[in-house]
């Protein structure tokens, strides 16, 4: 399985007017999902008192982060919560409507 970096959320500085393409916007509605699942992955380890990571040991912690932020963006990859459908679905009809 491949995990698709972080990136700058397909941003081009060269022509910061140019209309999204299909594929920007996927990748962005990807990023998106990647972050919420991660947030909710955070939320729920900061709950539960498991005794792994915490203040007391922040390498723990640390890497407790990252395997969070990996995990979510290889679901947010794989269709995760489905958020990334609806998004693109709902920013394409938008900007069909617009043209």
């Amino acid at each position: 399985m491949t995990i698709p970096p972080i990136s700058a959320a397909g941003i081009d500085l060269a022509s910061p007017h140019k209309t999204d393409s299909p594929e920007r916007i996927k990748d962005a509605a990807q990023q998106f999902e990647g972050l919420l699942i991660g947030q909710i992955l955070k939320t729920v380890h900061e709950d539960a008192d498991d005794g792994m990571g915490g203040d007391s040991d922040p390498a723990s912690a640390s890497a407790m982060d990252f395997a969070n932020d990996y995990f979510a963006r290889a679901l947010a990859a794989k269709g995760g919560l489905g958020l990334t459908d609806m998004i693109v679905s709902g920013l394409s009809r938008q900007a069909t409507k617009s043209n």
